[in-house]
């Protein structure tokens, strides 16, 4: 077989006007990206910034592989294994002589086969590409239609501000809880039997996602465990809830390491015999089920406890957050599991789209009509459900977790407390350690019921062990440790300032959730 022309015997010009087109087309996305971040950014998007910076990097992630890849092609290619493991695992059974059908290798002189061709690499290589731009349009799409169908939240969250609202709502009025809108809802026969609350739950979520009721419930609950009534006349839950879900995108446009794991074992259950294409489609689909019963059932119980609590109830029902309520205590494990199904969804799109494109219909891949419906047909109904039902029940439910999610704070305020918070541990380990200042005039560690560092759970670069928050606790007002820590030195001093600065950025902060900032 006759070789290709090396790049001796191509013409320069040929070679130029490559890298030309090339350069071209890499300095014009560069500029699209670096355009969209500032854009972003003077819209104080900054969540969605850091998910546009995610995305880079795996950009560049990509092109290291590519590159590994390129590297890699010929010695991987040159490596020999024998035939009885070269002829296992194959999409097809092999028609007659496999070998027959291929050119002639230098393993074929040891009687070996080719691990893996230069060929079958470089298709490997274009999969791996579609992939990644498969998943991140997918995420990109899903949670655009999450947020659309989110929309409707504003009329809710306007609501709350009319006098009529605050009529029915009267905190002093007492009614059975039974009685409540929430707990005519939630409040049943089936409520209290494990199974026909997952059955009711599990259909629920086909017809009423998020209810109207659920949402103001939760926001009333939210607020009463993390607000100071002063903050909460004000307070605007919808724009809260679309800041967290910004925050959470940059989680979902990534792929964790977990995820490129899932790609290698999916090609192992391509080969023939196993009828990939007749199940693997249907495990997102169950996964994303499972997310929506779970999340409904979170909520009846959050219904269910308040008449444990007792028969009456004077205003507004008030649920009890915790993380508890999730799965292993871990709200978080919500958003993987969602991070999971987007990618497994991509994945197959992306397997559909490259096998067609590189090897036609029929193929090994594709065999029949059935597995291109099915496969299709999967792609929509999960891709529809996550982002008119998932995300919206996701974005509501996770909020009733025990802390209140960081992006509470902008990105000074956080700044602030990280300072004062690593100073006031300096200054206690310090006093521990010698420190001759007599103990009534110690500066002394705010109580964990009034600093609101705990919200930084989660907050980039932050990694202290005061992690946990109860309710009613979150509350701005901290004169009382700012005065103590000033009765000291020059230390003491420094503490009261970090302590006066974010008080007045958190006032700043929280005026950015107040009703009418839009």
């Amino acid at each position: 077989m006759a070789k290709e022309r090396s790049m001796e015997a191509t013409p320069t010009w040929a070679i130029a006007v490559v890298c030309f087109i090339l350069l071209a087309i890499s300095i014009f996305i560069e500029q699209i990206i670096h355009h969209i971040g500032e854009w972003l950014l003077e819209k104080r998007k900054k969540p969605l910034y850091e998910a546009l910076e995610k995305i880079k990097a795996e950009l560049m992630l990509l092109g290291f592989l590519s590159l590994l890849l390129t590297v890699l092609q010929e010695p991987v290619s040159n490596l020999c294994v024998p035939k009885s493991i070269g002829y296992s695992w194959h999409p097809c059974k092999p028609k007659g002589d496999a070998q027959s059908e291929y050119e002639v290798t230098s393993c074929d002189k040891k009687g070996k086969v080719q691990f893996a061709s230069s060929y079958a690499i470089h298709q490997l290589h274009i999969f791996i590409f579609v992939l990644a731009v498969a998943h991140v349009l997918y995420c990109i799409a899903t949670f655009a239609l999450g947020r659309l169908k989110m929309r409707k939240w504003r009329a809710w969250e306007d609501e709350t501000k009319t006098i009529e609202y605050q009529f029915y709502n009267d905190p002093e009025r007492f009614r059975f809880a039974r009685e409540t809108s929430f707990g005519r809802r939630h409040m049943h026969f089936w409520s209290k039997s494990p199974v026909l609350l997952w059955i009711v739950c599990f259909f629920r979520q086909f017809f009423s996602s998020v209810a109207k009721v659920d949402y103001l419930t939760l926001r009333h609950g939210f607020m009463m465990a993390h607000l100071t009534p002063q903050n909460q006349n004000n307070f605007d839950f919808q724009i809260y809830i679309n800041r967290a879900v910004d925050k959470d995108f940059k989680v979902v446009v990534g792929i964790s390491p977990a995820l490129w794991l899932f790609t290698v074992l999916y090609f192992l259950t391509t080969t023939d015999g196993l009828y990939s294409y007749l199940w693997v489609p249907f495990v997102p689909l169950v996964i994303i089920l499972l997310v929506g019963t779970k999340l409904q059932m979170i909520i009846t119980e959050m219904g269910v406890r308040i008449s444990e609590r007792g028969d009456i109830v004077k205003g507004v029902p008030v649920v009890e957050t915790g993380d508890h309520l999730f799965w292993f205590n871990r709200p978080g494990l919500v958003l993987f599991l969602i991070n999971f199904v987007l990618f497994q969804n991509a994945f197959q799109v992306a397997f559909f789209v490259w096998s067609w494109w590189k090897f036609g219909f029929p193929s090994c891949f594709h065999r029949n009509a059935a597995d291109l419906a099915i496969r299709l047909t999967m792609g929509v109904i999960i891709q529809v459900h996550c982002s008119y039902v998932t995300l919206p029940l996701y974005a509501l439910v996770t909020q009733m977790g025990s802390s209140m999610k960081p992006i509470i704070f902008g990105d000074n305020v956080a700044t602030a407390l990280r300072s004062w918070h690593h100073t006031a541990k300096k200054r206690v380990k310090h006093g521990l350690s010698g420190h001759t200042t007599p103990a009534n005039s110690r500066p002394t560690t705010p109580l964990h019921g009034t600093s609101p560092v705990h919200l930084l759970r989660g907050y980039p670069q932050y990694n202290e062990d005061s992690v946990q928050a109860s309710p009613r606790t979150s509350n701005v007002e901290n004169e009382g440790w700012a005065n103590e820590i000033s009765n000291d030195n020059q230390e003491g001093e420094i503490l009261q300032h970090a302590s006066t600065d974010h008080n007045k950025q958190i006032e700043i902060t929280m005026s950015d959730f107040t009703f009418g900032n839009k």
